[in-house]
């Protein structure tokens, strides 16, 4: 019981901890994408994961006596829809033609773009110390595209609007757990646009899933869930800049999966830019306490 009121409790040690998990769990998922990748086409892996996400919560949600899906933010839902469909059919776009480390890293400045976002959006202040921070860890984001050398790195671009978008679904979580919106709605709705949205992605390019490939389908969406959950956690924990740190435990997750499961071996220039992003983060996170 004890333990269970804390998990409840506001705090950075329970920010940590939900953050943790969801950039655990979304290791995960970029392994099972990585691995659909090398067969279906990487909008059919978008659809199909939110297809399943979006089953796993809509049989609980219908047949509940509670009405989850009553809801003043249609239009907020519909955007962070919209947002979150294009999103993540990069992030699985760049997983399959990226290694893991650098596809992370990359996403990693998601915070850097956040924080500015925090600031006009959620009115988190800002100071000379933060914004040197920021853009020390914007440097580290541009070694990413290798821009001094004849190996140009366009495909960096992808990762990076992935990011861009993250944060500013970040701000629309944020913004409507201030107003109280009940977890299980937003799984539903988010559920509901981006299955709807992603149906797009397979119109000319389809290719019939094996069985095998269903079942790690099924498991991409039940962990797409379980990340949104996190994340709600997290929020409903602490503040947004707080949890921006906390990302950077999916590196070392990342660089060991990618070794072990596609014997990926991270290239020096990234692991540059992977410090400089954590090490301009971290002063940010350090300077906002």
């Amino acid at each position: 019981m004890v333990c269970y009121e804390w998990l409840k409790g506001k705090g950075l040690a329970q920010g940590i901890l939900w953050g943790t998990l969801i950039y655990a769990t979304s290791s995960i998922n970029d392994v099972l994408t990585k691995l659909l990748g090398e067969r279906l086409p990487s909008g059919e892996t978008v659809f199909f994961r939110f297809l399943f996400s979006f089953v796993v919560i809509a049989i609980p949600v219908l047949f509940s006596k509670k009405k989850y899906y009553k809801t003043s933010m249609h239009v907020l839902h519909a955007v962070r829809g919209v947002i979150g469909a294009v999103a993540l059919g990069l992030c699985c776009y760049s997983v399959k033609v990226m290694p893991l480390a650098e596809n992370t890293t990359i996403l990693f400045s998601e915070a850097l773009f956040l924080l500015p976002l925090s600031h006009i959006f959620l009115k988190e202040k800002l100071s000379l110390k933060i914004v040197i921070a920021n853009l020390i860890g914007f440097s580290g984001l541009i070694i990413m595209f290798q821009p001094q050398t004849s190996n140009f790195n366009s495909m960096a671009f992808i990762p990076t609007t992935a990011a861009i978008l993250f944060a500013i679904m970040d701000i629309i979580i944020k913004k409507m757990i201030d107003n109280k919106e009940h977890n299980i709605t937003m799984l539903f709705y988010f559920g509901l646009y981006t299955t709807i949205i992603s149906c797009v992605f397979v119109i000319t390019n389809w290719i019939t899933p094996t069985v095998h490939e269903l079942f790690l389908i099924l498991l991409l969406g039940i962990g797409a869930n379980v990340i949104q959950l996190f994340i709600f956690l997290a929020y409903r924990a602490t503040t947004a800049s707080s949890l921006s740190v906390i990302r950077y435990t999916e590196l070392p997750i990342s660089m060991l999966f990618g070794h072990l499961f596609f014997g990926q071996t991270p290239k020096t220039y990234a692991l540059v830019s992977a410090g400089l992003i954590i090490l301009g983060t971290c002063i940010m996170t350090r300077s906002k306490k």
